[in-house]
């Protein structure tokens, strides 16, 4: 990390920017030198960018900013105009020396932008890296979505690698950046009392859960109609976490070894059969509602939003594994928006002990008869639970039985908690400073590898073809602040639990 480092943000204007980028850029600052160098459409100085950029900054974070400031820069490019490119080169050889400096291409656009962005690059000579090149690299960080389908995706693949090696290209999801995803690997693999017992003997179902409390932010909703939930965050950041959460463990953890299990594990995701569809998947859009005492329109009320839109906002599904750790093992997956809670984590629900010596409904119901409310109760009651928490608060609780106080024997439900800001007395580093700093690196462990994106969107795109079958099932509303569609319950079976609520 001693050369010289050029970051050069391809849609420095944008929105991902200002909010996440940015940010991160002035924190990786602090521990790694570099010089910025925004480029965008519109016509400014360096001195303006930099203004502009330092508007939005906090007061904490001012001081490490005004020291990045004298190594920010801004070179206007059209990524339509190939004289563009030729002028970014140029710029970018002024200020470094392009045979010493290390070069990271971060491709903020619109995906229908990217192969246009890598040709130009390519054809102004800017991505050009023997393998093996240590100093003078030239890697491209693509932010998601990586193609709209499989064939898209296979496409934006072929086009990527006519210029790009594999080991140029960095897909960002930041979602493996957050700490709790990496912990992981360090949860399962390193600790000797959780890895013998992760598997289809022990474990009775995994749960899934993204849930939102926003919408469809404004500027959005027309992207997001032609998307919907399944496309926009189910294959790619709830895949990668049921990747992680249920992969088989890597003979290292060299980036190459990790990413091959996660494949691996992918390609056994198995797609639903004939008939399958209405049993196995609820989707639905959220109606007008109130979250926080706030009331929010529907989303057909949005603008943007095609009055006759059959565009899902949530989605939930009762996926399986073929292989041989988790055959039979259902992995409800959730995703929404205008829920009534913002959370994300994985729930590993353990199986019930073979004979229920405790709580038994013979001792609570009246002379000697069972109690059919207990016996209900109980049936719903998992004594076990593993709950990895990524967002809002990252941490770890396990949920386990003990006696309540008294001569009878009947269990109360206890928690052990694992809290990362409260353990190591420090916030997790933020998801996209890490992103950065691997990218720098050249540590491609978390992100995605060509045939994993391609494998991701397999799965999805055969849901989608279910969806346009004759046995597809309804699009169903759920009121705005609510935990969506009823019906969802429906995917787990009798005495199986219930969606979590965080």
């Amino acid at each position: 990390m001693s050369q010289p480092i050029q970051i050069v943000v391809l849609g420095a204007t944008g929105d991902l920017m200002r909010r996440k980028l940015l940010p991160a850029l002035i924190h990786l600052s602090e521990e790694r030198a570099f010089s910025l160098v925004g480029a965008s459409r519109s016509e400014r100085s360096d001195e303006a960018f930099r203004k502009q950029l330092g508007e939005g900054v906090p007061e904490a974070d001012r001081q490490a900013f005004d020291a990045l400031a004298d190594r920010i820069f801004y070179q206007p490019s059209d990524v339509s105009d190939p004289d563009s490119f030729e002028m970014l080169a140029d710029r970018l050889d002024e200020l470094s020396d392009p045979e010493a400096t290390g070069r990271l291409f971060y491709l903020s656009l619109a995906p229908d932008l990217f192969e246009d962005a890598v040709s130009g690059l390519a054809d102004a000579g800017l991505l050009a890296m023997p393998e093996g090149e240590t100093r003078a690299w030239r890697r491209v960080v693509i932010e998601k979505p990586f193609g709209q389908d499989e064939k898209s995706a296979i496409d934006l693949n072929h086009h990527l690698h006519r210029f790009l090696r594999e080991d140029q290209i960095y897909r960002v999801d930041h979602y493996l950046a957050k700490e709790t995803v990496q912990n992981l690997l360090g949860f399962r693999f390193h600790n000797a009392i959780f890895e013998p017992v992760w598997n289809r003997n022990h474990v009775e179902l995994v749960q899934i859960t993204v849930a939102e409390q926003i919408g469809v932010e404004p500027g959005r909703a027309g992207f997001y109609d032609q998307t919907g939930a399944l496309r926009d965050l189910v294959q790619n950041h709830m895949l990668q976490i049921l990747a992680l959460a249920a992969m088989e463990p890597p003979p290292s953890l060299e980036a190459e070894a990790v990413r091959d299990q996660k494949v691996a594990l992918l390609r056994g995701l198995c797609c639903f059969g004939s008939g399958e569809i209405r049993d196995r998947c609820v989707r639905a859009r959220y109606a007008a509602g109130e979250i926080d005492g706030e009331e929010v329109p529907g989303y057909l009320d949005q603008e943007d939003v095609s009055p006759d839109s059959q565009t899902e906002t949530y989605v939930a599904l009762r996926a399986e594994i073929r292989n041989w750790r988790w055959e039979g093992v259902p992995f409800l997956l959730r995703h929404g928006k205008r829920l009534a809670e913002r959370f994300t984590e994985i729930e590993i629900q353990f199986r019930k002990p073979p004979l229920q010596l405790f709580d038994r409904s013979s001792e609570t119901g009246e002379a000697g008869r069972p109690d059919p409310d207990r016996e209900t109760a109980l049936c719903r009651i998992r004594p076990n639970r593993l709950t990895l928490r990524l967002q809002p608060d990252e941490g770890i609780r396990i949920a386990f039985g003990v006696k309540e106080p008294g001569s009878g024997m009947r269990m109360s439900p206890a928690t052990l908690d694992f809290d990362y800001r409260e353990h190591f007395e420090e916030s997790p580093q933020d998801a996209y400073q890490r992103v950065l700093l691997d990218a720098l690196r050249g540590d491609p462990t978390l992100f995605l590898r060509a045939d994993e994106v391609e494998t991701a969107w397999r799965f999805i795109d055969a849901v989608r073809e279910d969806w346009e079958g004759p046995d597809a099932p309804p699009l169903l509303e759920y009121e705005a602040g609510s935990w969506g569609p009823p019906e969802a319950n429906a995917l787990f079976g009798d005495c199986e639990g219930e969606w979590s609520r965080g």
